[in-house]
């Protein structure tokens, strides 16, 4: 059976500048923090929110004349740092829609997001039965990672960065950068040749709009942009700003303007099914009966497919049963997660089967 041909969606460019996502990497106590906060009292843009991770500044740097930020609040984890930013890119979309200033989010720092998962996956390692075999053997022995498991920290990265690149206002990713001795491409140090190495993942300066390096002993620098309104040299020098602050870029530089909102980014999908999963976890909020009118909306989505409505439907029926039968919510694949869950089964004994949350479902 051969489907319709769609029919061409065009519109023309509206020539908005997009409100940036900015790298700010340096050394240390080159002043960071401090441009951050000074930026987060603009009386151009909108509420401003502050996401530490790793560092302790962030309570007392409300005091930097300007300041005005919120200080988000999480419990180190991972998944409740991924779901704090999605709330406030929640947020940036109301606002955005609203006609509001653009919201502000600063991550302090990127460094130690990166670094937070960098252990992560060395435990993981270590953990492995690989890796305990040959820590038996030799207890201070190197226990490399392999790519799985530095593709799993890639995909956790790649979830924060993604909801940063999407977020419809002003983003401030502050990351720890230095000089270090240059290598060649046999790792080996090159004499008398020093390199600048900014800490985080190398794909970190393709997620930037605009990329600031700040030193102690010299004036800010603007290291690369993407921007029709200015240039940063690709073959020379990186652009000096004596009197750089975030403003004076946003709005002076780059041209950005609070009464041209620029066109929401569609989050991109593999299939229609993804973007309904996140309202399947909003809906168990309301109960069984938030998933009950979940599933008859789902089932009137003319576009939705077959098996996009299977995928959907699964998922209610996954938090129905986790609503029946309360479990741990921790990361199933962490080494804890799985100790809980063969502990709990050795402690059941049999009983009387649950009814089938798909049963259940189909009723409603």
């Amino acid at each position: 059976m051969t489907h319709p041909i769609p029919k061409l969606r065009t519109r023309k460019p509206t020539g908005v500048v997009p409100w940036p996502k900015i790298l700010i990497e340096g050394e240390e106590k080159s002043g960071k923090s401090w441009i951050a906060a000074q930026f987060t009292g603009s009386d151009k843009t909108g509420q401003a929110y502050w996401l530490e991770l790793g560092e302790d500044t962030a309570n007392e740097y409300v005091q930097v004349p300007g300041a005005d930020y919120l200080l988000i609040d999480h419990s180190g984890a991972y998944r409740d740092i991924l779901g704090q930013i999605e709330a406030v890119h929640a947020e940036a979309k109301r606002a955005a829609a609203a006609k509001e200033p653009p919201v502000v989010l600063v991550i302090d720092s990127v460094s130690l997001l990166w670094r937070m998962l960098v252990n992560w996956t060395n435990d993981r390692a270590r953990r492995s039965n690989q890796g305990q075999r040959k820590l038996r053997q030799d207890p201070d022995a190197e226990v490399k990672p392999s790519m799985n498991l530095w593709n799993d920290a890639y995909e956790r990265w790649a979830k924060v960065m993604y909801l940063v690149r999407t977020m419809p206002g002003i983003v401030l990713l502050l990351a720890r950068g230095k000089e270090v001795a240059a290598v060649d491409g046999n790792g080996d140090p090159i004499p008398k040749s020093k390199d600048w190495r900014v800490e985080g993942h190398k794909s970190l300066a393709y997620d930037a709009t605009v990329w600031v390096r700040l030193r102690r002993e010299e004036q800010p620098q603007i290291i690369g942009a993407r921007s029709l309104k200015f240039q940063v040299p690709r073959d020379g020098e990186p652009r000096t700003m004596p009197d750089f602050s975030v403003e004076k870029l946003v709005f002076g530089l780059m041209g950005c303007a609070i009464h041209t909102q620029p066109q929401a980014t569609p989050e991109l999908t593999g299939d229609l099914a993804q973007a309904w999963l996140p309202r399947v976890k909003e809906a168990a909020k309301g109960g069984v009966d938030g998933l009950k009118k979940l599933w008859r909306e789902v089932e009137a989505d003319e576009e939705l497919t077959r098996e996009e409505v299977r995928v959907v439907r699964a998922d209610i029926e996954r938090k129905a049963a986790e609503l029946k039968k309360p479990q741990d919510m921790s990361d199933p694949t962490s080494d804890a997660a799985r100790l809980r869950a063969a502990a709990q089964q050795d402690a059941e004994t049999e009983g009387p089967a649950e009814d089938a949350p798909g049963d259940e479902f189909a009723a409603a």
